[in-house]
């Protein structure tokens, strides 16, 4: 028997637990959103089958939804107890599947790891596991042992409802000549950097000079990225708990803020919450982010490093300020967000323990 790392991903997931407590939704496009009002400001968190057919889908401003939506279109609101407890149950569904090691990695998805001769098998008994404990679907993709990033693109192969197999052998068979977006940690904005190279594919990528990479991804992501074109990635599935490395608040605004004094006071806020909840694990705070939505859609990060770990909430208020006067004071701010990043506790995770977003 063979090592295989499986990767379940829950079909729309935020959507179909919505149709699943709401029956006489099943077939209409579902939009899950803010309030569930289309005339507010808020984003689509996530869309049904039917509504994506009409180009709806998650990060998309609930406005521009409701003009691409059909007249049976169904708005509602985001519920995230709703949401955590079906993911609870899908969690503790997949772990009594038997010899397998579950990784969390996030409310609608997760890594199986098991020693098995037939991981379909395996795969097709988590399906059947999460529906009958909770009446949801799943897609699972399954990859070679010590691979989740195969795992992982496999199951976007396997969706709706089905199971891929993507391994060494026919890797470049099926993702050689696919752009590098698609594969897992490449954005848009790496997509870009690496067409400027002439890289274009992943058999491109997984062709290209390691030191060209380096030269513009430094030595760390230069070198993943250039696995990652020959489906390289992770081995261990770790069943361990997974520690928050930060905490973040943010709020788009009905109306923009339009002055320094506006963006004061929401910064104030939200970064008074964000450490309140790093407080509430009793971590200091070593770094502060600031998001920032223009008007009318422009979007932008940055952060501060602390002098020194804090347990004060003004000092985190005060880095938040701090970023927040940098903001173009003749621009509208319509979402402002504020992230904590913690200290990590004695004996917790120092590492990111799955590529997401490119990282390892």
């Amino acid at each position: 028997m063979a090592d295989w790392v499986l990767h379940v991903d829950m079909d729309q997931f935020i959507a179909a637990v919505e149709v699943l407590r709401r029956p006489e939704l099943a077939g209409l496009p579902v939009i899950v959103g803010g309030r569930g009002d289309p005339t507010e400001r808020a984003v689509v968190s996530t869309a049904s089958y039917e509504a994506r057919a009409f180009g709806i889908g998650s990060g998309m401003p609930l406005k521009i939804a409701a003009r691409k939506a059909p007249e049976d279109a169904v708005f509602l609101p985001v519920d995230h107890e709703a949401y955590e407890s079906a993911s609870a149950d899908v969690m503790s569904a997949l772990r009594a599947v038997p010899g397998v090691v579950l990784e969390v990695i996030g409310w609608d998805e997760c890594f199986l790891g098991v020693e098995t001769d037939d991981p379909e098998s395996v795969a097709r008994s988590a399906q059947a596991a999460v529906l009958e404990a909770t009446g949801l679907h799943c897609s699972v993709g399954v990859g070679v042992g010590d691979n989740k990033v195969r795992a992982k693109i496999a199951t976007e192969f396997g969706k709706p409802r089905g199971v891929f197999r993507l391994t060494r052998e026919n890797w470049f068979e099926v993702m050689g000549d696919r752009p590098t977006r698609d594969l897992w940690g490449v954005g848009p904005k790496v997509q870009k950097r690496l067409a400027a190279h002439g890289i274009l594919t992943v058999r491109e990528l997984a062709d290209a000079d390691e030191d060209q990479l380096v030269s513009e991804f430094g030595p760390r992501m230069g070198v993943w990225y250039h696995g990652l074109g020959s489906g390289h990635g992770p081995s261990v599935v770790d069943p361990t708990p997974w520690v928050a490395r930060s905490h973040s608040r943010e709020t788009t605004y009905q109306q923009n803020l339009t002055t320094p004094a506006e963006v004061e006071a929401a910064l104030t806020e939200l970064a008074g919450q964000a450490f309140d909840d790093c407080a509430a694990e009793g971590r200091p705070v070593v770094r502060v982010h600031l998001k920032v939505r223009y008007a009318p859609f422009e979007t932008k990060t940055f952060g501060r490093k602390l002098a020194a770990p804090t347990t004060e909430r003004d000092d985190v208020i005060a880095a938040a300020l701090a970023l927040g006067s940098t903001l173009d004071p003749q621009r509208e701010v319509r979402l402002l967000g504020v992230r904590a990043e913690m200290t990590m506790p004695d004996g917790g995770d120092s590492t990111e323990r799955t590529p997401v977003r490119g990282r390892i």
